[in-house]
């Protein structure tokens, strides 16, 4: 049973970690120190160490927070009633599109925006993230073979392997958006995305 002073601490820590991922989805790891994060979550920097050990470990924790609210956002998304799979499957991507530009994502693109600068300088984050994107591709992947299976979309190959390709074409689009600070990628991977899924 919580008690106010344990939903207390949980509150405090998890505020650190939503200001964290907001303004590292915009400016990146390496380009925040604690100091900004603790000024705008208004939270004493003694606080902040009796969460979190170290930065690292502070990445480690904003990481599976955010995949974990991820995947239970994508879990919600393919769970929709009175839609095809097909259907709840595009809307996913066509919520990336929307949540994940160039111009404001809201901590939405965090997995992006990290992915490749942490990978390469935390083994216990670049874990996470693999353990995230993972879990991503397992959920697309189950979605795939529920909509072949009611007859909404088709496929060529393994459901798995459609998934993953999926994946990695957005998280490519998503760069792009990035470089071109333009949606086209996005609508060019939506059109590819209607192709691999055999959907009109």
């Amino acid at each position: 049973m919580n008690t106010p002073k344990t939903r207390e601490t949980s509150d405090v820590r998890q505020g650190i970690l939503d200001v964290g991922q907001r303004i590292m989805a915009a400016k990146g790891y390496s380009a925040v120190g604690l100091n900004e994060i603790l000024a705008t979550a208004g939270v004493p920097k003694g606080s902040f160490y009796h969460y979190f050990g170290s930065k690292d470990a502070f990445g480690e924790a904003l990481l599976e927070s955010y995949f974990e609210s991820y995947l239970n956002d994508i879990d919600q998304m393919l769970a929709q009633p009175n839609t095809t799979m097909a259907q709840r499957l595009l809307n996913y991507f066509h919520t990336w599109r929307d949540t994940q530009s160039f111009e404001n994502c809201q901590g939405k693109c965090l997995a992006v925006k990290l992915g490749v600068e942490v990978a390469d300088l935390s083994e216990a984050m670049r874990a996470v993230l693999k353990r995230g994107t993972s879990g991503i591709i397992d959920r697309l992947a189950h979605g795939i073979e529920a909509g072949v299976a009611e007859g909404s979309l088709a496929i060529t190959g393994r459901p798995h392997d459609v998934a993953q390709s999926l994946y990695q074409l957005w998280v490519g689009a998503s760069v792009m958006v990035k470089i071109t600070k333009s949606l086209q990628p996005f609508e060019t991977a939506l059109t590819t995305t209607r192709q691999l899924l055999n959907l009109p």
